[in-house]
């Protein structure tokens, strides 16, 4: 036998896709940091498995592998990261985010300072793809100012954790996000505005409550000195965002944002040419992890479908959906368990894409629907687990005085936007009858 045995529901199929989330999941509990074993070793390990574990020529396998790796949908991943990495380096080394960030300081007013972080947050993050990143940024200032205005961190900290995940929910250039659109087959102007609508009243809810909630704030008085900024350097953020609303297709927003950027920071001189090309390579290198990942778990994913496993997870989704309202809910159910094991939401995104496009398929779910349901399930888990990213970055920052209690329970948008998107599900109305037998 030259291949492996063509699609049969087994169990074995998904084996070597449950060694990489357990050797990962192993590897974060082992060493209290999930981040401590590289995600694409851990991947190699589960495609090492499936070359052991499944019948057929080492040849066959590798033909399999490759063409998962190869697959259109994977590449055309991989050179939006590349590109985002770049435009978001070139962006910092320019000058853009120091400027976003001290214009949004210089505008909150004190009576509203754990709502004004949350919107700060927001277009920091939707403008730069990345919650981490937004934390990076922004917790040195925002903890600062709560420490010195006697302010409790708790809110401010879960405002900063929710902006941060806002955008890293909704921006083009998130990974998750572009991980969602091309797992599903769906447009990313169209998963925008379908999460738009489910996102913008989750934040003004948000809004009002970080206001509610914070009495004390009208006593904040910030001691941080107010730097000057060039406003024309937020012009490339700008550009990107309407680029991005208007339809243009990605690669050539990313491409005139990245340029923008560049030009922009020649001319002003914080670049030169030189610089320019080596923050460009510097943001290409900044993706590299999540760059193999998608190789490796494409190619994974391939040999995994073709051994069946796929198969196997759809049979067993299946027995526990009869609609469409089912399938969104079996979607967000199974994303949001792979988040629970792997603490990062764009893995999850990875691993459950496959599965949710068959789901979508055989449902006649709208791939805008199922994108946004993948995406925000995900999102919601990330911004929450105690050892995710975001929050062991929160609480590191502050040096320790948070406590993750404070953080789950004020981090109001999360919640308002799960709740959102599962009223949406349920009372949607029925498109029509599913396409599966």
């Amino acid at each position: 036998m030259n291949e492996i045995a063509q699609k049969k529901a087994t169990f074995l199929g998904i084996v070597p896709l449950l060694v990489f989330v357990l050797t990962f999941l192993g590897s974060g509990i082992y060493n209290n940091d999930f981040y401590a074993l590289p995600s694409p070793i851990a991947a190699m390990i589960g495609i090492v498995a499936a070359f052991v574990l499944f019948k057929g020529s080492v040849s066959g396998k590798m033909d399999v592998f490759l063409k998962g790796c190869g697959d259109g949908k994977i590449l055309t991943m991989c050179i939006i990261y590349l590109l985002a990495g770049a435009f978001a380096t070139v962006s910092k080394a320019s000058g853009s985010i120091d400027a976003i960030v001290q214009m949004g300081m210089d505008y909150i007013s004190p009576a509203y300072f754990a709502a004004g972080v949350f919107v700060i947050a927001s277009f920091l993050s939707f403008a730069s793809g990345t919650s981490v990143g937004s934390i990076v940024t922004l917790a040195p200032v925002v903890l600062e100012m709560a420490r010195q205005s006697h302010t409790p961190l708790g809110l401010p900290a879960a405002a900063l954790l929710c902006g941060a995940m806002f955008g890293d929910n909704l921006s083009i250039i998130s990974d998750t996000t572009i991980a969602a659109t091309q797992s599903v087959g769906c447009e990313m102007r169209d998963k925008f505005r379908a999460n738009f609508k489910l996102a913008l009243p989750a934040a003004l809810l948000a809004i009002a409550l970080f206001v509610w909630a914070a009495p004390e704030a009208s006593s904040v008085q910030s001691s941080t000195t107010s730097l000057p900024y060039n406003p024309l350097l937020i012009a490339p953020y700008l550009l990107v965002i309407l680029l991005a609303v208007a339809g243009v297709n990605v690669f050539v927003t990313l491409f005139l944002g990245l340029v923008s950027a560049g030009v922009l920071g020649i001319t002003m001189g914080s670049l030169d040419f030189m610089q320019f090309t080596k923050s460009s390579y510097e943001g290409f290198t900044s993706m590299s992890e999540i760059f193999f990942l998608s190789l490796l778990t494409g190619g994974l994913a391939a040999l995994v479908d073709r051994a069946g496993g796929i198969r196997f997870i759809l049979t067993g989704i299946q027995r526990l959906i009869g609609s469409e309202r089912t399938a969104l809910l079996g979607v967000g159910g199974l994303v949001s368990l792979t988040n629970l094991c792997m603490a990062n939401n764009t893995i999850s995104i990875l691993i459950s894409g496959k599965v949710s496009k068959e789901i979508g398929d055989n449902y006649a779910l709208d791939p805008k629907d199922t994108a946004s349901v993948l995406d925000i399930f995900a999102c919601y888990v990330q911004g929450l687990v105690p050892y995710g990213a975001q929050i062991l970055l929160l609480i590191s920052l502050s040096s320790y005085t948070l406590g993750f209690s404070e953080l789950f329970f004020q981090a109001y948008y999360l919640h308002l936007l799960l709740a959102i998107t599962l009223l949406y599900i349920l009372f949607k109305p029925a498109k029509k009858s599913p396409a599966h037998a």
